[in-house]
């Protein structure tokens, strides 16, 4: 069936002056769409068996290579840092879709925009499949990477986006507020949260989050209980003491994240507070440690491999230039309710 494909004619090979072949030329004289040859190229599937052998067979026919400026069949993860806690639980659920699919996984630790004089440039000039971004891309790191036709997804991110912009996130407002509405029902009204940075979109929705289940207790928000510190058990510890050893102390700390509330066990370990008996605490991310803690912390469950899933199969399906329902992702977010937390004495 291949040797009377009416692109060749009956003439054999195509000659050399003719220019290199492109995929084009393969698709015409298979009498297939270019996005199928496409296809068989990345060995993905949607294809008969007798259209693929047909396709195959011509490539091999004419020494088809993919051109150098094509894009490589893998996905480029990029963090800002790997010592975070999480970061393996990212790299789990992006490995699972790539496995799904058949595509690499290329890991890049870097800034971006944060670190001077490093660029994009290596990530372009690897030309992956598509880009999942950790750290937060700037506006002209995602122009870099439009440019180039190489499709990226910001996962988690901590400021506001452009609405074109795709994203994978979570319900950060819905699990301040679950958190704090906890508190509450176990009758603590001294409720203090230790918040993130001020200017991260992420910990402004988590204290939005404890705020409105505060006002609809009937509670006050009190600015006295709300203290702002670094992600680290040891600026989580600092922020604890200032709050702990104030004349009318909480019985209650909600915390931003998980590092900072293992701070506020060290701080209250050291003032002589039992948790929870003197003191409940409550999480954020859930970090398999923070389950082995004593007592095992009441946490606000993060999906990171969830989010990880979705934000892999986002891009790749954006490699693939289909167009996805939607560009921006919220998984839920769910509380885990441990031994950290009781009722307030008497």
């Amino acid at each position: 069936m291949a040797d009377n494909l009416p692109a060749d004619n009956g003439q054999g090979p195509r000659d050399a002056a003719q220019g290199p072949v492109t995929i084009a030329y393969i698709a015409e004289s298979a009498g297939v769409s270019i996005p199928t040859v496409s296809k068989v190229l990345n060995g993905r599937t949607g294809v008969s068996d007798d259209t693929r052998a047909r396709v195959e067979e011509l490539i091999n026919r004419y020494g088809y290579r993919k051109p150098p400026g094509s894009r490589n069949n893998t996905v480029e993860l990029v963090f800002r840092e790997l010592e975070s806690m999480w970061a393996v639980e990212i790299i789990r659920g992006v490995e699972r879709v790539a496995r799904k699919n058949r595509v690499g996984v290329m890991v890049s630790e870097f800034g971006l925009h944060d670190a001077p004089g490093r660029t994009l440039g290596d990530v372009t000039e690897r030309r992956p499949h598509c880009v999942l971004s950790v750290a937060q891309l700037s506006e002209a790191e995602r122009d870099q990477l439009k440019a180039k036709g190489i499709p990226f997804v910001v996962f988690d991110p901590t400021a506001e986006l452009p609405d074109d912009v795709p994203f994978v996130g979570a319900t950060n407002w819905r699990g301040g507020r679950s958190a704090t509405r906890h508190l509450i029902e176990l009758g603590h009204r001294r409720i203090a949260m230790i918040g993130g940075p001020e200017d991260v979109s992420c910990f402004r929705a988590r204290q939005a989050g404890y705020g409105s289940a505060l006002e609809a207790a009937g509670l006050p928000v009190d600015p006295g209980l709300i203290v702002h510190s670094p992600l680290t058990s040891e600026d989580g510890c600092a922020a604890a003491q200032a709050l702990l050893t104030r004349p009318d102390r909480p019985t209650a700390i909600f915390a931003a994240n998980d590092l900072q509330a293992l701070g506020v066990y060290k701080a209250a370990r050291e003032l002589g507070l039992h948790i929870p008996d003197d003191l409940s605490v409550v999480g954020f991310d859930d970090l398999p440690v923070v389950a082995w803690v004593d007592p095992p912390m009441t946490t606000v469950h993060q999906p990171l491999t969830e989010m990880a899933v979705a934000a892999t199969e986002l891009a790749l399906a954006l490699g693939r230039g289909e167009e996805p329902a939607q560009v921006g992702l919220e998984i839920a977010t769910t509380l885990t309710v441990r031994n950290s937390t009781a009722p307030p004495k008497g």
